[in-house]
């Protein structure tokens, strides 16, 4: 049997079906988060007769009549694959924004049952529903249920399972009009006649309420901007600088810098492992992958405190606040809703960007969202912040300042390269505040390390392997002595010719570089691998040995270049579905490519002469290159201009 879960965005569907599966999908106070479906067993408390039962969990939608991408998934699955039961999850909190999709979904002939969701938040603000009217109305069953605390959908499942095994088919509900020209006039009048007969509410929708009083402030035009900074720059600073930070330093320093290597080195040597694997695994492994984990409680901190303001309802409020200022660079608010997904994983946060329907507002969003520090950043982040910059608290937030910024400028170039012109309109249901859920936001946390911990232990893994190989061995398969005269030497120095404007020399900045292009979190556990092998020194402590490659001018500058240049083949990868073209998926790379070197370059040569009063390594080629980008810039914008729109919207 399967049963679909259908209901409009925010309704508490998607964590409806975690409850009942036991799955851990993210949801969000916003539209989009579910941008394909998702599909699981239910979990055997809720399914006490053991049948086969696969729960199906649809993008939310407000009408069968697909306007974005992730409507038309949802209407095409009920439509298509004719589910056996549709579990209708009705915003109890919003009825009538909700009846309107149920009264669509009671004519498709599928058996539906409904679930009438925050029913806790119904009963706080002393309204009342009549369910049996409503049920006699919609000629179907109404259960009550609560999805964050899993009141009511033990009920819910045995209804769902009963009426699918009865197969009876669904009596449509009676309204006139619903055949006219006229059938959504009719069907929202049928609608309000329910509502006006089955529904008390006690609230004076007139009275200034407490989140009213709230989002005078927090969205102001003016204050929300500036609030919005202080809040981030609170949360990244507790967790970089401090809880976080703390934690991180601990596990750096005693667990992965003496007890983990010194107990495998102790068990190796009582086993008589040859020198040569013992230095793999010790050295490579461990060295490399314990490099980046011992970040994770740096990372797992962060994600508990976006949690926290995710589920408080202040996230869908940034979205708004970021509305008016997006306006003016080709985006809208339905684009920050993907780059705040994508502080997490560059992935979703592209994925996300479907549910945008205007191309070039997509296209945008797509190239610019993985500007966005993710997870895997944050290790590199906290790597330069430790090391040069221990005593400044300001730099680890920076950051994502400046990636606000890049935002910014980045989506006016590409407004004047392509001459794009945003079309789209933004609306967006404010949830109501709540004190946010420390279960929640524990489960998003350790769901956030577990994908960590995997990474780390997989690709991060494998690559730190054949990092620590090529730096040990020559092309000819010799050992090497001197690492310069390694296999990865001879590939870094390719690419390091390169780096040189950007004040980098060295090859092993170009080599840490390369293996952050397969995962971010590589650039620290290369450095690890690297610079293990030619000091005893802690990769973290300040001014330790990645001092000998950077001054704390160039040190930024690299930090910026690994973080805003393209991210990781994964999101490239998402990218490339997304855009849909090998060629929008060159043009974003390039872009991406463009702004990180360009960045870069700016922080060196200028940072350099600011704070050191002379120019950095490789001044004369940043200049020439500088040039080289302004003349291109010209042309491109001038070319765009004298096309008009055609270029938007070519295919």
């Amino acid at each position: 049997m399967r049963i679909a879960l259908a209901g409009n965005p925010n309704s508490g569907k998607t964590t409806l079906y975690n409850a009942i599966t036991g799955k851990n999908e993210n949801v969000g106070n916003w539209s989009g988060v579910t941008v394909a479906k998702k599909e699981a067993d239910i979990k055997k408390k809720y399914n006490p007769k053991g049948m086969d039962v696969r729960i199906v969990d649809l993008p939310g939608t407000y009408s069968i009549s697909p306007f974005t991408g992730e409507e038309k998934i949802t209407r095409d699955f009920i439509l298509g694959e004719k589910p056996d039961v549709i579990i209708n999850i009705v915003d109890g909190a919003n009825i009538s924004r909700s009846l309107f999709f149920t009264t669509q979904l009671l004519e498709l002939g599928v058996p539906v049952v409904i679930a009438l969701n925050k029913s806790d938040i119904v009963s706080k603000r002393g309204d009342q529903v009549d369910v049996d009217a409503l049920s006699k109305a919609l000629n179907c069953r109404i259960i009550t249920t609560t999805a964050t605390s899993e009141d009511g959908l033990l009920k819910l499942m045995n209804e769902a399972i009963e009426v699918g095994t009865d197969k009876k088919p669904q009596i449509q509900p009676d309204f006139q009009g619903k055949d006219s020209k006229d059938s959504d006039t009719a069907r929202q009048k049928f609608v309000d006649d329910i509502i006006k007969k089955c529904q008390v509410k006690n609230r004076d929708a007139s009275k200034v309420t407490l989140s009213d009083k709230l989002d005078m402030i927090v969205a102001h035009k003016w204050l929300g901007l500036p609030i919005f900074f202080a809040v981030m720059w609170a949360v990244f600073s507790f967790s970089i600088e401090g809880l976080g930070g703390y934690l991180s330093g601990y596990s750096n320093d005693i667990l992965f810098g003496e007890i983990v290597p010194n107990a495998a080195n102790s068990f190796l040597e009582g086993m008589g492992v040859s020198p040569l694997l013992q230095a793999l695994i010790v050295d490579g492994a461990i060295g490399g992958v314990g490099a980046v984990i011992g970040f994770l409680p740096l990372v797992m901190v962060l994600f508990f405190c976006l949690s926290l303001l995710e589920d408080s309802g202040y996230m869908a409020r940034v979205a708004v606040v970021m509305d008016r200022f997006f306006k003016k660079i080709g985006l809208s608010g339905k684009s920050i809703i993907p780059m705040i997904v994508g502080s997490g994983c560059a992935i979703p946060g592209v994925m996300a960007t479907r549910t945008i329907d205007d191309i070039n507002e997509r296209r945008m969003t797509t190239i610019l969202t993985p500007f966005v520090p993710c997870g895997a950043k944050l290790p590199i982040i906290a790597l330069f912040v430790a090391v040069f910059f221990p005593e400044n608290v300001w730099v680890g937030p920076s950051i994502y300042m400046i990636a606000i910024g890049m935002i910014i400028l980045g989506g006016l170039l590409l407004q004047r390269m392509f001459d794009w012109e945003n079309t789209s309109s933004f609306i967006m249901e404010l949830p109501e505040y709540k004190i946010p859920s420390i279960k929640y936001a524990f489960s998003q946390m350790i769901d956030k390390a577990k994908a960590f911990i995997y990474k780390a232990t997989t690709i991060i893994l494998v690559c730190n392997t054949f990092v620590w190989f090529a730096q040990a061995y020559s092309w000819g398969l010799n050992p090497v002595e001197d690492q310069s005269l390694s296999i990865l030497a001879s590939l870094g120095s390719l690419i390091a010719p390169l780096l040189i404007p950007l004040g980098f020399v060295g090859w092993q900045l170009a080599a840490a570089s390369i293996t952050g292009f397969i995962a971010k979190e590589n650039v620290v556990a290369t450095f690890a691998v690297l610079l293990a092998v030619a000091s005893e020194e802690a990769l973290h402590l300040p001014g330790g040995v990645l001092a000998e490659f950077f001054t704390p001018v160039t040190a930024f500058a690299y930090l910026a270049f690994n973080l805003f240049t393209p991210p990781c083949f994964a999101a490239i990868g998402a990218m490339n579905s997304e855009l849909g073209s090998k060629k929008w998926l060159f043009r974003a790379l390039g872009f991406q490519f463009g702004v990180g070197y360009t960045l870069a370059m700016l922080i060196t040569q200028i940072g350099s002469l600011v704070v050191y009063g002379k120019p950095a390594v490789g001044f004369v080629p940043a200049i020439i290159i500088t040039a080289l980008i302004a003349v291109y810039l010209v042309v491109t914008i001038k070319k765009s201009g004298s096309k008009g729109a055609k270029v938007g919207v070519e295919a």
